[in-house]
């Protein structure tokens, strides 16, 4: 048998982390067996994903080190490799299951689905809607149907019992039926759910083992039941730890960057990064820290992952990074440096923007030094505006986030359009409003656009360093943020009324 892996990310936003740390150890696991590892795109949510997220997945992954067999750029005999172009296969296999009386189709809607769960809670009952909840009498399912009412896909799935799942780290795992819903398959546009298509394509691609995150395990009587349906032989499962906070909650861009282009952004070496990940739950088995990722697959070992959760921590990250910058010559730490900080794509970029404003070359690094930085070093006096009080400035902050997180095409005009209706929704002037931007974004308000800077330094160091200024200023926490996202439905409300009134008059 050739041991072949997978990862499998969604194209919804930034590379995270997350998946560089489970694409090392599929890659890890791969290569120690003399096997292949393979690069699939989930991007079955096509209201989220994009292509330019894609091919942020790929830069990402490739700057780190890591490569593919098969893949959507590579090719390969098992593709197509996005989940989009294989809308065919899907139907086909979840045909199988109707017929074989192992899946129905669900005309239920959002209303009924939602009183459904309504009344079990009423009734002080915990488990799952299963098919006997759902499937509606023969003459309604009828009716419905000839009215072309929509529906989706649903797997049968066991009213009670236990199903096993065997993990490869932590053996059986006993999983009851009784909390495991009659999920949906096929969504009523005619797209299949990751839980379909996961299984469906891990089958076609010859996955001998799926090496994920422990989050999936309440998920693995599902996938184990679509492959009995079938007929097929399931992979062997292995669920990692997931990466912790600081304060052991699973990691999350709100307490640590997670996208993997912040660290290039940053100036982390790859090398170093991939290290770091390495170590995430899993040692040397001479215990050290700095290591190759050569390294790491000639010494690799599955059963030397830990289950206890792997905190990231930045600060060791760091630490990690200047082992791997002293090991540098003079000559080495200068080309890497040129081709970190000057590389000819961001220069040529960020020129036009400062070439206007400068009489000597001298005056470039204190008008252009913020895209060499990391998270600039902040105060809160640094703030301090005659429009705002302490509350309206994060509020305008933690609003102005919230706006730039939601942008799926990052380019000045989107950036533009809703920090602009935000500020008219704060009944604030844009000079004011744009003032905490400012200092968030470069540490003064004395260089180039604010709207022009954040385009340079891409969404990931942006947002970073609005999270990071929201941190300086104090924070928002649970109970204060609870209130925001409140008000901010109300203010998403009346921007979006405002666009649509800028758009029907521009018609």
């Amino acid at each position: 048998m050739t041991v072949r892996t997978r990862v499998a990310p969604s194209p919804t936003g930034d590379p995270h982390v997350g998946t560089a740390y489970i694409a090392l150890f599929n890659l890890a696991f791969a290569r120690q067996h003399g096997g292949q590892f393979l690069l699939r795109i989930e991007d079955t949510d096509q209201v989220r994903s994009t292509s330019e997220s894609e091919q942020a997945i790929l830069d990402s992954l490739r700057w780190l080190g890591l490569e593919w067999d098969e893949g959507p750029d590579v090719g390969g005999p098992h593709g197509p490799y996005r989940q989009s172009e294989r809308s065919a296969i899907y139907q086909e296999h979840v045909q199988i299951l109707l017929e074989r009386g192992h899946a129905f189709k669900c005309y239920r809607t959002p209303e009924e689905l939602d009183q459904l769960r309504a009344a079990r809670e009423a009734e002080g009952k915990q488990g799952a809607l299963k098919p006997a909840d759902l499937i509606l009498p023969a003459d309604e399912i009828a009716r419905r149907e000839a009215e072309g009412v929509p529906y989706v896909i649903r797997m049968n799935v066991p009213a009670e019992g236990v199903c096993v799942v065997n993990d490869l780290l932590r053996g059986d795992i006993e999983l009851d039926w009784a909390q495991v819903d009659a999920q949906v398959l096929m969504k009523s546009d005619g797209l299949p759910t990751y839980h379909l298509a996961n299984v469906v394509d891990d089958h076609l691609m010859e996955i001998t083992h799926v090496i994920r995150g422990e989050e999936w395990i309440n998920s693995a009587p599902k996938h184990k039941l679509l492959y009995e349906y079938f007929g097929w032989d399931m992979p062997q499962l292995c669920h990692m730890p997931l990466l912790r906070n600081p304060d052991k909650t699973k990691l999350s861009k709100r307490k640590n960057p997670t996208s993997i282009m912040f660290y290039e952004r940053m100036g982390f070496m790859p090398e170093a990064l991939l290290n770091y990940l390495g170590r995430m739950g899993w040692s040397m088995p001479d215990e050290r820290e700095q290591f190759a990722l050569t390294d790491m697959i000639a010494n690799f070992d599955i059963n030397r992952v830990s289950l206890g959760g792997p905190v990231f921590d930045m600060e060791k990250l760091r630490w990690l990074n200047s082992l791997w910058l002293r090991g540098l010559t003079p000559e080495q730490f200068c080309e890497r440096f040129a081709s970190w900080g000057l590389k000819p794509e961001r220069m040529l970029a960020m020129v036009p923007h400062v070439q206007p404003r400068v009489e000597v070359f001298s005056d470039v690094a204190p008008l252009a030094g913020h895209f060499l930085a990391g998270l600039p070093a902040l105060t809160a006096a640094q703030f301090e505006h005659k429009a705002y009080d302490e509350e309206k400035l994060l509020t305008t902050l933690q609003f102005g986030l919230w706006q730039l997180e939601a942008i799926r095409f990052w380019n000045r005009s989107e950036i533009e359009t809703r920090l602009f209706a935000l500020a008219e929704v704060l009944e604030l002037k844009v000079r004011d409003f744009l003032f905490p931007f400012f200092i968030a974004i470069a540490g003064t308000s004395a260089t180039i656009s604010v709207l022009d800077s954040m385009v340079l330094l891409g969404p990931d160091m942006s947002r970073s360093r609005l999270r990071n200024a929201i941190e300086v200023l104090g924070g928002v926490g649970k109970k204060r943020v609870k209130k925001m996202e409140k008000d901010y439905q109300a203010a998403v409300a009346a921007i979006e009324a405002k666009l649509a009134e800028k758009a029907a008059a521009a018609e």
